[in-house]
């Protein structure tokens, strides 16, 4: 056999991810704030882009009838709804006396977001009347500053404060501290007894139980009994009545009101201070029932993207472009351009298919509740619709529909399946709101066992084992039989 170089031909496929490819992929996974965060960053990067303001009707509205597909052609759908011409031009219009110029509309319209030319009337949102937030550190520092006039106490009460955990607790070692600043640890206690005090009660305490010791000194309730409640707060979690009366010397009913009494101070004084605004939820999909019973979805216009193609300023500036260099930089951002319409409007598609999809399946549920949802796996609705598995799972992804039954997210209704006795799979959602609704309902003398639990659910025809119910249960944060016997024995 001769041994030298040759040149073969062969054939073969591959998937490469270009970029774009790699771009749509992003985009079905983001949620609605992500794309409007990420189009915000292409609009100034490509200058061929320009946001679409224009008053457009609501998204496609598709119905999802019991028996038929619920979308005959979401794409169609989409697209015909996204059409706009693309060589329409009005970045340059100047409208004499409007908002733009600092006029106001006639009729007594506002002048943009300054408000009105004349005055009359307070344009502010209520985001510029909100009460600024202050945080914990500086709430302490203003008493501090109140309180305390040594210059030296208020370094030590200073350093205290920079050593706050988001609960409010103090995560420093005092020794430390004192060998830091090169004072006594009987002066920094001194100070920190003294900011204990401070508002909110329970502030700079070094452990749990110092933090309910505060609170209940302040409340004038700290007596030897409920010291001994405090020594024993392992007991109190495991829900030992018993070795609690004994530790603390009371009856049954005394330890119910000390026990109602510790509910009512806060573990993590701090928390208030830190924790962030909640964030509304936005949902994607719009569901709403018609005169005949049946569903429509639509996409949510407040959450719909819109850009456009600018065609009259790329046939503009295509024929001023005189190098090489400029020819190319017009012809790619014009393609990103248009590619990112394209990507845009199959984004809006494949979510309404796939919702519509989900709502027909899941028809049961938003009828009559939790206990008629049914398991469902991603390869359901990608067989019904066509998809692969992977694009089910990105559309779901970060994505809320808005339903008669509230704003869920598209993640909740796929769940693992429970085989049932006669045959019929059950959610295993619903398993566990039944679950939770047995063990509700059950009587202080007759508490219900994970067996005693998995006997009921037989008998409604689900086929379950202990240990997924105690895994259930766990899961939902629910102790165990014992110590609910133990925790129901004591009086309310």
């Amino acid at each position: 056999m001769a041994i030298g170089p040759r040149l073969d031909l062969r054939l073969g496929q591959a998937l490469v991810m270009t970029p774009q490819l790699r771009q749509a992929i992003q985009l079905l996974q983001f949620s609605n704030l992500e794309v409007q965060a990420w189009i915000e960053q292409e609009l100034e990067r490509n200058p061929l882009l320009e946001r679409d303001d224009r008053p457009g009707e609501l998204a496609p509205a598709t119905p999802a009838p019991e028996e038929t597909p619920p979308l005959a052609d979401a794409r169609e759908a989409v697209a015909a709804a996204g059409e706009a011409p693309l060589d329409a031009d009005f970045g340059n219009v100047y409208d004499a006396g409007g908002s733009a110029d600092g006029g106001y509309t006639p009729g007594g319209g506002a002048g943009g977001r300054g408000g009105r030319a004349d005055f009359e009337e307070d344009g502010r949102d209520v985001e510029d009347l909100a009460v600024e937030r202050r945080s914990l550190r500086e709430h302490l520092a203003e008493q501090l500053r109140l309180s305390i006039g040594d210059p030296t106490d208020r370094l030590i009460g200073a350093c205290l404060i920079a050593g706050l955990d988001p609960a409010g607790r103090l995560a420093l070692d005092l020794d430390a501290l004192a060998l830091s600043l090169g004072c006594g640890r009987e002066r920094i206690e001194a100070v920190l007894g003294r900011m204990q005090r401070f508002d909110p009660p329970g502030v700079l305490a070094r452990s749990l139980r110092e933090c309910l010791e505060i609170q209940l000194r302040e409340l004038n309730r700290y007596d030897p009994a409920m010291a001994a409640l405090l020594d024993n707060l392992d007991l109190l979690a495991r829900r030992d009545m018993r070795a609690l009366m004994s530790a603390c010397e009371v009856d049954a009913e005394d330890l119910a009101d000390m026990i109602a009494e510790l509910k009512r101070l806060d573990p993590k004084p701090g928390a208030a201070f830190e924790a962030e605004p909640a964030t509304t939820v936005v949902p994607d999909v719009l569901m709403r029932r018609t005169e005949d019973g049946s569903w429509i979805v639509e996409l949510n216009p407040e959450t719909l993207p819109r850009v456009l193609a600018n065609g009259a300023y790329y046939a503009r500036v295509s024929a001023g472009a005189k190098s090489r260099e400029e020819k190319t930089f017009i012809a790619e951002h014009w393609a990103n351009a248009t590619w990112l319409v394209k990507s845009l409007a199959q984004r809006a598609s494949t979510i309404l298919k796939v919702a519509a999809e989900i709502v027909r399946q899941q028809d049961a549920f938003f009828r009559h509740g939790i206990t008629h949802l049914r398991p469902l796996i991603l390869r359901d609705i990608a067989t019904a619709v066509e998809l692969h598995e992977s694009t089910v799972s990105r559309v779901t992804a970060n994505k809320y529909i808005a339903t008669p039954r509230g704003t869920l997210e598209m993640k909740f209704f796929f769940t693992t399946a429970i085989a049932g006795t006669g045959g019929e799979a059950h959610s295993s959602e619903s398993v566990r709101h039944r679950i939770r609704e047995l063990i509700a309902a059950e009587h202080p003398d007759a508490v219900l066992s994970d067996d005693q639990i998995v006997t009921i659910l037989k008998r409604e025809g689900v086929d379950i084992a202990r240990r997924t119910v105690a895994k259930y249960r766990e899961g939902l944060g629910i102790p165990s039989s014992v110590q609910r016997r133990r925790e129901k024995a004591i009086p309310a």
